[in-house]
């Protein structure tokens, strides 16, 4: 006796959960985008004990609907403009659905063959789309895998970095003297790579940005090194970003890169959000210079359709990962691994297991090809300049940034001054947040409050975006009005 489905069964019970998913991406624009409960809500809708009988899939359907979608924040709603986006197409849930279906752990070549070479023939092909220098791929000596995260993706880097800089870590650890170059607007994420790695707080160098700018100054950078070789210390990764999470800035890489390659040090590029944008030749000055590090990490869970997780992670050197993370015993040994004919990817990340998700990256490109995530790419960048135009020509708003392709970032100008700006645009935010019609976040730059319109999500549309900008006008006049 078996505790699975039958086939026919799962057969049926598939065709419910199926149209359960249309008719909600089909309602999305009809429910609030945030939920309105209060902490432990969810808990106490729930029964406490695990049931000891099966029970119907429709009861499980209902809890879902009655529980689950009003407590949830519904990051595909076309009015989500907060974070950057998780992007979950319909066509990244089949292939998902594929995956699961074949239930692979490719942590080997080995354990799945297919797992790992269609990642292989993907990374190869956009390293390509994006228009990445050769030496990313197997082929040129490099390669790519895809981690759950850009977070995995920096501390990965950082790892293979750190076993560069001194071949001896491996076996002594570090020593102290490391450090880590990066901006204030760099995301949380290497701090944190930093800090799992042992390092310390001590070791995350902030590097100024340049006047008048929130890139990295790359002078500022050499000037750093230059100072903490001189002192004894060992610069040992720089993170320079192209596009970052609180204002869509970007560093200059090739800049960047020069003034690390004269100390030979790792240089990691954190494009999680923006560098798939270099899919459009348009926008492939973005990623100028990165021929020149030894390291690239992008998401399309983020805005190539692709549901979360799925991050893009390329290395100039394919040896460098294993040389720091590999540790074979007895068990997952095997006459594959041993030929040096074949990658085995449980040696490019934490983690020993890994899923199969390369499938619904391989779903999404199927179903839309280069020319539809293009297209997707470019209605976004579209969408964001128009409203950057409208906050341009209201004097009751003001750009905080120019727009970063899909990301606006403005404030409320009550001419008041800058503290009345900023009480006024956190209340602007908070009011547009608790009505349910869209949600927005907030970032600080330059000391601050600033507005964050992150345009991106799946089936937003111009409509969304004038909704949005007619809620933004409403609650401006109506806190101008209390105020």
């Amino acid at each position: 006796m078996t505790a699975d489905l039958d086939p026919e069964e799962f057969r049926r019970l598939g065709h419910a959960v199926v149209d359960w998913i249309a008719d909600h991406r089909a309602g999305l624009d009809q429910l609030p985008v945030q939920p309105g409960v209060a902490p432990g809500w969810v808990r106490a809708q729930l029964p406490a004990d695990l049931p000891d009988d099966p029970a119907p899939l429709e009861d499980l359907l209902d809890t879902v609907d009655r529980v689950v979608v009003p407590a949830s924040t519904l990051w595909q709603h076309p009015r989500f403009f907060g974070y950057f986006p998780a992007s979950a197409s319909l066509h990244s849930l089949l292939g998902d659905m594929l995956s699961g279906a074949l239930g692979a752990q490719g942590m080997l070549w080995s354990t799945s063959p297919a797992a790992t070479e269609v990642e292989q023939v993907l990374m190869d092909a956009f390293a390509g789309a994006l228009g990445l220098d050769p030496a990313f791929t197997f082929a040129g000596g490099g390669g790519g895998c895809i981690q759950d995260s850009a977070s995995s993706g920096a501390l990965v880097a950082l790892l293979a970095a750190l076993h560069r800089a001194a071949p001896g870590w491996r076996e002594s650890g570090v020593t102290g003297d490391e450090r880590v170059y990066v901006t204030a607007e760099t995301h949380s994420s290497l701090a944190k790579a930093v800090r799992v790695a042992g390092l310390g707080a001590q070791a995350l160098r902030i590097v100024d940005s340049a006047p008048g700018s929130l890139a990295m100054d790359a002078d500022a950078l050499a000037a750093t090194l230059k100072a903490d070789v001189a002192a004894g210390l060992r610069p040992v990764l720089v993170c320079p970003t192209v596009g970052t999470t609180g204002t869509g800035a970007v560093d200059p890489v090739r800049a960047v890169a020069e003034a690390a390659g004269e100390h030979g040090v790792w240089v990691h590029v954190d494009a999680a959000w923006a560098g798939v944008a270099a899919l459009c030749p348009e926008f492939r000055h973005l990623l100028d210079g990165v021929e020149l590090a030894d390291s690239l990490s992008t998401n399309p869970h983020k805005w190539l359709l692709t549901a979360f997780d799925a991050s893009l992670l390329w290395v100039r050197d394919g040896a460098a990962l294993p040389a720091a993370l590999s540790i074979t015993p007895e068990y997952l040994r095997n006459t594959a691994s041993e030929s040096g004919a074949v990658v085995d990817y449980r040696d490019w990340q934490v983690p020993l297991g890994r899923r199969f998700r390369a499938l619904k990256l391989w779903a999404v490109v199927h179903g839309t090809g280069l020319s539809g995530l293009r297209s997707h790419i470019r209605g976004h960048v579209a969408l964001a300049a128009g409203l950057a135009d409208r906050v341009r020509a209201d004097p009751a708003f003001e750009l905080a940034a120019e727009p970063s392709l899909g990301l606006v970032c403005l404030r409320v100008v009550t001419g008041d001054g800058p503290d009345a700006d900023d009480a006024a645009s956190r209340e602007v935010l908070a009011r547009v947040n608790a009505s349910g019609a869209a949600f927005l976040t907030h970032t600080v730059a330059g000391g601050r409050y600033v507005i964050r319109v992150a345009i991106g999500s799946v089936t937003t549309g111009p409509e969304h975006v004038d909704q949005l900008w007619d809620r933004l006008r409403a609650e401006a006049a109506a806190v101008a009005g209390t105020g």
